[in-house]
């Protein structure tokens, strides 16, 4: 039976190795959007960039609601989805700091820089998931 993970569980899991965060949004005409996206948390908040002209920074701004689920695709199977606010900043000095925290988590630190100057090109923003409710569940096929 799949156990409830604690807080500080649940925050060890999505931060570790490289696991990528499955966000869901809605399009305009209601029908459902998932895709993956790179993240870090920051105490409650799931950081990650996008581009403001794709489909879920477009729904971020429009709706600024979404859900985010990790997973870790081997035995013995565990998750955490997460819904709530979103908040977008366009701070180019705050989402280079975030986009070279998350490159080098992705890309490895000496490859940090790299990617936070490509993922702080015009038209990128910085987006903030809060974490308003949490589900966590550990070894669930066991």
């Amino acid at each position: 039976m799949a156990a409830v993970m604690s807080d500080q569980d649940w925050r060890a899991f999505v931060s570790e190795g490289t696991r990528t965060g499955k966000l869901a949004t809605s399009r305009r005409d209601g029908s459902p959007h998932v895709t993956p996206v790179w993240f870090v948390l920051d105490g409650d908040d799931f950081v990650f960039t996008t581009s403001a002209e794709s489909v879920k920074g477009r729904a971020l701004r429009r709706e600024g609601r979404a859900a985010l689920c990790v997973d870790e695709q081997a035995a013995p199977y565990s998750f955490v989805s997460v819904r709530g606010r979103a908040s977008i900043s366009d701070d180019r000095t705050e989402l280079l700091r975030w986009a070279t925290i998350i490159g080098g988590r992705y890309m490895g630190a000496d490859r940090a820089e790299e990617y936070g100057r490509r993922n702080t090109a015009p038209g990128e923003m910085l987006v903030r998931l809060h974490a308003d409710h949490v589900v966590a569940r550990a070894a669930i096929a066991e």
